[in-house]
């Protein structure tokens, strides 16, 4: 999942009524179809492929190099998915721009009709949303965040960053990380850029020591080496830039992270009201006073099936559209009701092509 790059140029407008509701219905049935054969560990899997997920919204219908892919194809799961949560044990919280913001109360709701602790999913959620807006410093501003999680815990995350001057998005992909400061992503697809801090990178373990050692020191040494830094003539190796570091204002941060003490990276990722500014100040001050740099590692590693919105390669075939659902629907009502092996359902599955040929020549 770490290998390939996907470039998602910046689209804007929305997919038109009657598409996105065909597409609700579709992403649905694929979806059950997935969690028939495979449970939920495969619905989450598919999620944090980077590769599988762009296939998914090309099959949905949309612009296969558009960013409206990734906002459309998740609104699409999560509204196709609603009614059916109780039912399947599979949640989908968040969204793009305000509904983002929802997400933890969206996530309360649903452990409270389930009865799990939300604490971690929660945690979980803003955790990931933190990285890459904020220790992920790659010129992405994140605007979409969508949460998917299960009764049982697990979890994955699809949240996409913009880049108004270049044009382009990022999307990132989350499975549950072992560490969230240590390589965490399962992918990230989007274009490749040079100027990158990537302050979770498995090789800048020592330069994170370092920042918690400093934020858990009295703020007021940390503010007077950066207020000193910014009179000096600095180094050209160094590849934390000053340029926005305003001390007077980390000061602050500074002293919510001295009064909590965090035990590491994560806690420290963890403190309200410490972004990318303090965190590249730490880093910064680590690099200099440990002698142990940042990591500036991209972590970028990284269809046509009913046609697209745009008519690229062609206009979505609305025929071909509704049989490929409603032969889905077949297959996965016959496998839920057990009238039919896996295996039976498979080959039905495998039928679809035959079943779409009348529909396609109507």
């Amino acid at each position: 999942m770490r290998t390939g790059t996907a470039d998602l140029p910046l689209h804007g407008g929305r997919a038109p009524r009657w598409l996105f509701e065909r597409m609700t219905l579709l992403a649905r049935e694929m979806a059950l179809a997935i969690l028939s054969n495979e449970g939920t560990p495969g619905l989450m899997q598919r999620l944090a492929d980077p590769v599988w997920f762009q296939a998914f919204g090309c099959v949905l219908g949309f612009d296969w190099h558009s960013s409206g892919l990734t906002t459309t194809a998740c609104g699409a799961l999560k509204e196709g998915l609603r009614e059916l949560s109780g039912e399947t044990g599979v949640f989908v919280a968040g969204g793009k721009g305000k509904t983002s913001r929802k997400t933890p109360q969206e996530i309360e709701s649903a452990c409270w009709m389930t009865g799990q602790d939300a604490a971690p999913l929660v945690r979980a959620s803003r955790l990931s949303a933190k990285v890459d807006s904020a220790a992920v410093q790659d010129g992405f501003q994140i605007y979409h965040h969508t949460f998917f999680f299960t009764t049982d815990g697990s979890w994955a995350v699809v949240q996409q960053g913009m880049n108004e001057q270049s044009g382009m998005a990022r999307r990132y992909h989350w499975l549950p990380p072992e560490r969230f400061d240590w390589d965490p992503h399962a992918a990230i697809a989007g274009e490749s850029l040079q100027q990158v801090l990537n302050l979770v990178a498995s090789e800048g373990e020592a330069n994170r020591r370092g920042a918690v050692e400093l934020a858990r020191a009295n703020p007021l040494k940390l503010v007077t080496e950066l207020t000193q830094m910014r009179t000096l003539s600095m180094p050209r190796h160094h590849d934390v830039r000053l340029d926005d570091l305003h001390p007077d204002r980390l000061a602050r941060v500074l002293l919510s992270t001295y009064e909590r003490q965090p035990e590491d990276y994560t806690a420290l990722l963890a403190v309200p009201g410490v972004g990318a500014r303090a965190l590249r100040g730490l880093a910064l001050v680590a690099e200099l006073t440990y002698g142990e740099p940042a990591s500036v590692r991209d972590p970028v590693s990284f269809s046509f099936a009913h046609g697209g919105k745009d008519g690229t390669p062609y206009p979505v075939d609305r025929a071909t559209y509704d049989a490929t659902i409603e032969s889905l629907r077949r297959a996965v009502k016959e496998a839920r009701a057990g009238l039919s092996e896996k295996s039976a359902a498979l080959k039905r599955l495998a039928g679809v092509e035959r079943s779409l040929a009348p529909a396609a020549s109507a």
